[in-house]
């Protein structure tokens, strides 16, 4: 059982939210994080913190001259990073480049891609896939959910030799080898 509290303490108690705080942000963070079903909020401050030193790098390419050929070659090569990582559509203006966030980042997360992709139907089960070693990336599986996909890795994005799971797909889609089923 908790003390009753005295006057003053309630007092001090009405000024303070404890819920949400002005500086954390913590609504909408909670929010992103179950969106995207992150597990460690360290990775959604390392997106935050990668996505505000992006904005930081593309302001500071606006504020150099428009005929500095420094200018235009560094846009042409930020834009072509974050076009061929997948964090912006196209590589047309560097407007683009305000419109990365962390959840930019969150939508090119493994789990969500395979849920794009049709291999999971939630990004739990997609999440639980991976932790247990059933998807690869090229040829190295991978079996962390927060492993970030580029555009040109998506295609790549397929079941271990080993997995039930493929066998299944194999099964259900009759594509299964026989040599497959004795090994």
């Amino acid at each position: 059982m908790v003390r009753k509290l005295k006057f003053h303490e309630q007092k001090l108690l009405k000024k303070v939210d404890f819920i949400s705080w002005e500086i954390d942000n913590n609504l909408h963070e909670v929010r992103v994080l179950k969106k995207y079903y992150i597990q460690k909020r360290e990775d959604y401050t390392k997106y935050n913190k990668l996505s505000r030193h992006i904005r930081e790098v593309a302001r500071k390419i606006k504020e150099c001259d428009q005929k500095d050929p420094f200018r235009t070659e560094s846009t042409a090569q930020l834009l072509e990073k974050l076009h061929t990582m997948g964090l912006i559509p196209t590589k047309k203006n560097l407007g683009l480049v305000d419109k990365v966030t962390a959840s930019s980042f969150c939508r090119r997360r493994l789990p969500v891609v395979m849920v794009r992709n049709h291999m999971a139907e939630t990004l739990k089960a997609a999440v639980t896939y991976i932790e247990s070693g059933h998807v690869r990336v090229g040829p190295e599986a991978v079996t962390d959910p927060a492993f970030l996909v580029t555009r040109n890795m998506e295609d790549f994005v397929t079941w271990t030799d080993t997995s039930a799971i493929r066998r299944k797909v194999l099964e259900y889609n009759e594509m299964r080898d026989d040599f497959d089923m004795f090994g």
